[in-house]
């Protein structure tokens, strides 16, 4: 599998189970830090975005993180700051690790993006 193809098959699992979504996800790249509390110590790691949406995004990580209730995740691109949860069990792939995190509530902007109206369907024109 070329490294290509690798991206493309990640941002494909990523989105599954679109239909169900509050809001359009929108593929994108967005270098992120990660801060959390550990064990009284704070942690930042480097991530970035697969794809995201007013609710949060799906994130790619190269280390695993386990129970962290909330989190902080600096947008790199504005410096903004979000409080944030892992809404599930990282994932594993050739890539790292692979999560969804959620904001604590929306955050339309975060992302300096404009995003699709919510009845809008891929191959609408």
């Amino acid at each position: 599998m070329t490294p290509r193809k690798e991206h493309l098959d990640l941002g494909a699992s990523a989105l599954a189970g679109d239909e169900k979504r509050r809001t359009q996800r929108v593929i994108v790249r967005v270098p992120l830090t990660l801060e959390m509390t550990i064990s009284g110590q704070v942690v930042k790691t480097s991530a970035q975005t697969v794809a995201v949406n007013t609710h949060g995004a799906m994130v790619l990580c190269s280390r695993s993180i386990g129970a962290v209730s909330k989190l902080e995740i600096v947008n790199e691109r504005t410096r903004e700051r979000v409080t944030a949860r892992i809404s599930r069990t990282p994932r594993e792939s050739a890539e790292g690790y692979l999560f969804p995190l959620e904001f604590e509530k929306p955050v339309p902007m975060f992302w300096q993006i404009s995003f699709p109206p919510t009845n809008w369907k891929p191959g609408d024109f």
